[in-house]
């Protein structure tokens, strides 16, 4: 990770670690540089790019800022104004962008903000290019075999433009419309929107393939984006859905590139439960190609029982869907995804997508005439306790003799009915620890250890 971005953008509180004046900045940098790659190499001058926003009241500012400064540099800017992350990915490609950027801080309160970017391709930005846009924030960036202290701006007829371009947004939904194999009809869905990003566009995809359609969480005003909605407060549409009598319910967090389940007793189906039924559901129709799928440390010791006993082989990655994609491109994997929600299905997309997800666990439910809750009974996930622990050097805490020796004696005693998992946050002073074992009495003692250990080194 960079000092500005993260393994998921730029990311911060609105105009206190992320300001107007560096979404200008990293909108001239990249209207420049992406128009100069395009001049050398032959394809014209001006680049275009693609931005979209999530329902922020930051977002308008962050919107103008980078559309400003990426048309001061000769490139046009097209909005697609509130939309989904996978929605930009997905224009971005089909469209013929040089760029998109996601206005957007995901799950985080409404105070919070986020510029994420996307390739020509519709990927995660490629590390170099933001480390060049880290340099340019800086003060001094070298391109091209020069160094710059500031880009030139374009000058008259050169100066890019910017685009209205909705259209955009309403071909992804389109998109997604097509993905439907099967009628929704006669199926009452709830949908959780997390006062987000999906609040005016998974009602109507859920509503042209059929489904009767329920939303909470559908009336955003800027301020109140995840707050107690959505993925991360779940409770709430498992409640829903059974106070309403639901047959399903769909729960996104403020971008909508995550999606968890809860099904028609209001019990949750997780990220890990989604990729084994679908992983499950593609192996018995002979579309799990490499019979292989993609997970991250983190997942449910669960999971891995749940996949050996249906012959289903498992890659596992760093935490993060850019890392869970990465993997999946290496080696041709199409499923892949992490315990809260992100999955990929790279047959359809480059990325997470919470309203994609939806449609794909019904196609499982309306092919196999089984309700969720049975295609998820198989997995029964272990019991957690996970526990942050604040230190002052994270890589010595991790390296050292006796907080080693606490971990492997835990593991030892784990044996194969559970797993320990000693790592460092990637944006605070804090190593986690995380046992899952068959009782949480086993969980919570053996976490409680290796925590011991750890203060005492830090004494």
């Amino acid at each position: 990770m960079g000092k500005y971005f993260g393994t998921d953008g730029f990311r911060g509180e609105a105009n206190e670690s992320l300001t107007a004046e560096h979404a200008f900045q990293v909108g001239r940098f990249l209207g420049w540089y992406l128009s100069e790659k395009k001049r050398r190499e032959g394809k014209g001058e001006r680049a275009r790019i693609v931005i979209g926003k999530d329902t922020r009241r930051s977002g308008y500012m962050f919107e103008y800022a980078l559309s400003g400064g990426i048309v001061a540099s000769g490139a046009d800017a097209y909005l697609l104004h509130v939309t989904t992350t996978p929605s930009v990915a997905f224009v971005v490609r089909s469209e013929g962008f040089d760029c998109g950027i996601m206005i957007s801080a995901s799950h985080n309160p409404f105070y919070d903000n986020g510029i994420k970017l996307f390739n020509g391709a519709g990927e995660k930005m490629d590390e170099e290019t933001t480390t060049l846009i880290e340099s340019y924030l800086d003060g001094e960036v070298e391109a091209f075999g020069e160094r710059y202290t500031r880009v030139p701006y374009a000058k008259r007829e050169a100066i890019g433009r910017t685009v209205d371009f909705v259209a955009g947004r309403n071909r992804y939904v389109g998109y997604l419309i097509s993905l439907g194999v099967y009628s929704f009809k006669g199926i009452k869905v709830g949908l959780d929107c997390a006062n987000g990003s999906a609040w005016n566009i998974a009602k109507t995809v859920f509503d042209a393939l059929g489904a009767t359609t329920y939303l909470i969480n559908a009336d955003p005003d800027g301020t109140n984006v995840n707050e107690n909605a959505g993925s991360t407060h779940i409770q709430n549409l498992q409640r829903f859905v059974k106070e309403q009598g639901l047959d399903i319910g769909f729960a996104y967090d403020g971008d909508a590139d995550r999606c968890l389940c809860v099904d028609e007793t209001g019990a949750l189906v997780d990220g890990d439960k989604i990729i084994y039924l679908y992983a499950r559901y593609m192996k018995e129709r002979g579309k799990l190609i490499k019979n292989t799928v993609v997970t991250t440390v983190m997942s449910n010791f669960g999971l891995y029982k749940a996949l050996d006993e249906i012959g289903v082989a498992y890659e596992k990655t760093a935490v993060g869907d850019r890392f869970v994609y990465e993997k999946m491109t290496e080696k041709g994997y199409i499923l892949g995804g992490e315990q809260s929600g992100h999955i990929i299905f790279s047959k359809y997309a480059t990325t997470g997508d919470g309203i994609l997800t939806s449609l794909k666990i019904m196609q499982a439910m309306i092919d196999k005439k089984t309700a969720l809750s049975k295609l998820a009974a198989p997995m029964k996930a272990y019991p957690q306790t996970l526990q942050n622990v604040r230190v002052r050097d994270k890589k010595a805490a991790l390296c050292n003799a006796e907080v080693q020796a606490a971990v492997e004696k835990v593991r030892k005693r784990l044996g194969n009915g559970g797993r320990i998992l000693v790592r460092e946050s990637g944006t605070e002073p804090v190593v986690r620890v995380m046992v899952e074992a068959e009782t949480q009495e086993r969980c919570d003692r053996y976490v409680d250890e290796v925590v011991k250990t750890i203060r005492n080194i830090e004494k």
